[in-house]
C-alpha cells in the first residue's frame, strides 16, 4: 500500500473518530466543506423539489418562443449569502416575486433531508429575504455554550437552540415568565442556571420555596429574601407589592414633566430614572406555584388567595417598578383555583420541560403558540433539560440548559455574594448564613501494620 493510500485512509479514520466522539470538531475540520459544497450542488434541484421555485417570467417565455429555444427552467431563489458557523450554515435568499417566506417555513424538514443536515429553521429578515440557519450536527445532544456570550443588564444566557444560537431571558423584553415541567425533565436544573447567572448581575433575587427551602436554600448568600413555607410566602408577598407602591411614588416624584424637558426623557418606570435614582430590580423566583395555589383546608383558603392576589398584581403591574416573576411548577391550570387563569396569561415567556400528558403542554403554549404543544410532549425521557420555549410573538424553538451542578450554582451565588443588595421593605424574610468554616483538613489514611 502506498503512501498516499495510507495516509488518506488514516485522514478519514480520523474523520469517522471526530464524527463519532467530537462531533464539533468533526464539523470544523470536515463537515463546513463538505455541506457547503452539498448545498451548492443540489441548490437548484432541492428548490424545485420542494416546491419553492418560479416559473420562468413571460418576456423570457416569449423570448425563447422567439429565438426558438427550449423553454426555460422555474427559477428557485437567489442565494444572497451562505456563511459558516460554529454548528452549522446559514444560507440567505432572495425571494422572486411570487414566493412567501411561509412556504420556506413549511418546507424546513423537507429541506433538511435533502440537504443532509441535522436541522433546518427558517426566519423572515426584512420583506424579500429569507434565512436559513441550517445545523451540521446535534447540538443539543451535548450542549457546549460558546465562549463569547452577549451579556447585558437583565439579560442573561440560559440555554443553547437547536439552530445553535444562544436563548437569552431578556427581563426588558419579557417581564415575567412560566417555567413547567414533570418530575426529573431538568426544570430545577434550568432555575439552578438562571439563579447562577443572575448572581454576576446588579439585582435583588427573592425566593420562594415551600419545599422547606431545599432548592434555592443552598443558594441564599446571593438572596435578599427567602420564604420556605406558604405562611412566610404570603407576608413576603405583600412585601413585595408595598415596595412596589413605594417604587411608584419614586417615579412620580422625579417624573420630569416640565415643559422644557424633552418626551424622551419623562420617567414612566425605574429605567427611565437616573442611575443615582434607580431601585435595585427585584427577579422572584416561585420554585413550585402549586404549594402556593392549594389549600388543603378551608381554613388556608384566606391565604391562598391572598399570595395569588399578590402574584397577579405584581405580574400586572411590577414590569415598570423592575420587579419579575420566575414562575416554576410541574402544571399550572385552572385546577389550581381561582386567579391562576389571569396570572398565567400575564407570564409572556413560557419554557416546557418534558411533560407527562398533553394537558400539561397546552397549559403553557395552547393559547400562544399551539404547533409547540405537539413538540413538548413528544420530549424523550432520556433527555433531561431538553426543552420547548415560546412566547407571545407565536414562534418556539427547542432548547436544551447546560448541565448545572448545585454545587456550581452555590458557588456561583457565594462568589458575587458581596452583590446582595440590602432592601428595608423585605429586611425581615432575609435569610440567616451560617457563619462561614474553614474546610476541615482531612489527614491522609496511614497504613495498616502488617499482620504477624
Amino acid at each position: 500500500m502506498t503512501g498516499t493510500a495510507i495516509g488518506l485512509l488514516a485522514v478519514v479514520g480520523l474523520a469517522l473518530l471526530l464524527k463519532w466522539r467530537r462531533p464539533a470538531w468533526y464539523w470544523l475540520a470536515f463537515g463546513i466543506g463538505l455541506a457547503a459544497l452539498r448545498v451548492l450542488v443540489r441548490y437548484a434541484s432541492v428548490m424545485d423539489a420542494c416546491g419553492l421555485t418560479v416559473p420562468p417570467s413571460r418576456w423570457r417565455l416569449a423570448w425563447a418562443r422567439i429565438a426558438r429555444r427550449p423553454v426555460p427552467n422555474p427559477r428557485p431563489p437567489r442565494i444572497l449569502s451562505l456563511r459558516p458557523t460554529r454548528t452549522g450554515l446559514v444560507l440567505r435568499l432572495g425571494l422572486r416575486p411570487g414566493q412567501d417566506a411561509f412556504d420556506f417555513a413549511a418546507s424546513t424538514d423537507r429541506l433538511r433531508h435533502s440537504f443532509t443536515m441535522q436541522g433546518v429553521t427558517s426566519r423572515e429578515i426584512r420583506s424579500g429575504v429569507v434565512e436559513l440557519r441550517m445545523t451540521g450536527y446535534d447540538v443539543l445532544a451535548r450542549v457546549q455554550m460558546p465562549a463569547k456570550l452577549d451579556r447585558m443588564p437583565m439579560r442573561v444566557p440560559v440555554a443553547l437552540r437547536e439552530d445553535g444560537a444562544v436563548h437569552y431571558r431578556d427581563y426588558r423584553t419579557s417581564p415575567h415568565a412560566l417555567t413547567i415541567g414533570a418530575v426529573g425533565s431538568g426544570k430545577s436544573v434550568y432555575q439552578r442556571h438562571l439563579v447562577a447567572e443572575l448572581a454576576a448581575q446588579d439585582v435583588a433575587l427573592v425566593g420562594v420555596d415551600c419545599k422547606q427551602g431545599v432548592e434555592l436554600f443552598p443558594l441564599a448568600r446571593r438572596f435578599s429574601a427567602l420564604a420556605d413555607n406558604p405562611d412566610t410566602a404570603a407576608d413576603l408577598l405583600d412585601a413585595l407589592v408595598t415596595h412596589m407602591e413605594g417604587v411608584y411614588q419614586l417615579v412620580r416624584a422625579d417624573q420630569r414633566i416640565t415643559s422644557d424637558i424633552p418626551d424622551a426623557e419623562i420617567a414612566a418606570d425605574i429605567w427611565d430614572l437616573p442611575a443615582h435614582l434607580r431601585p435595585v430590580p427585584i427577579v422572584v423566583l416561585v420554585d413550585e406555584v402549586a404549594e402556593l395555589a392549594l389549600s388543603p383546608t378551608k381554613a388556608d383558603e384566606p391565604r391562598r388567595d391572598r399570595i395569588i392576589t399578590a402574584l397577579v398584581r405584581l405580574a400586572q403591574l411590577g414590569r415598570a417598578a423592575g420587579i419579575y416573576l420566575e414562575i416554576c411548577g410541574q402544571r399550572f391550570g385552572s385546577e389550581l383555583g381561582k386567579g391562576i387563569t389571569m396570572l398565567r396569561a400575564q407570564l409572556t415567556a413560557r419554557t416546557a420541560h418534558r411533560v407527562n400528558d398533553e394537558t400539561s403542554a397546552n397549559m403553557a403554549f395552547g393559547d400562544i403558540a399551539p404547533d409547540a404543544v405537539l413538540a413538548a410532549i413528544s420530549i424523550p425521557t432520556d433527555t433531561p433539560g431538553l426543552a420547548v420555549t415560546g412566547d407571545s410573538s407565536g414562534g418556539w424553538a427547542r432548547i436544551r440548559t447546560p448541565n448545572t451542578s448545585m454545587r456550581q450554582a452555590v458557588n456561583a451565588c457565594n462568589r458575587h455574594a458581596h452583590r446582595t443588595p440590602e432592601l428595608p421593605s423585605l429586611a425581615a424574610f432575609r435569610p440567616e448564613l451560617p457563619p462561614t468554616v474553614p474546610p476541615v483538613k482531612i489527614p491522609a489514611p496511614t497504613e495498616a501494620p502488617a499482620s504477624a
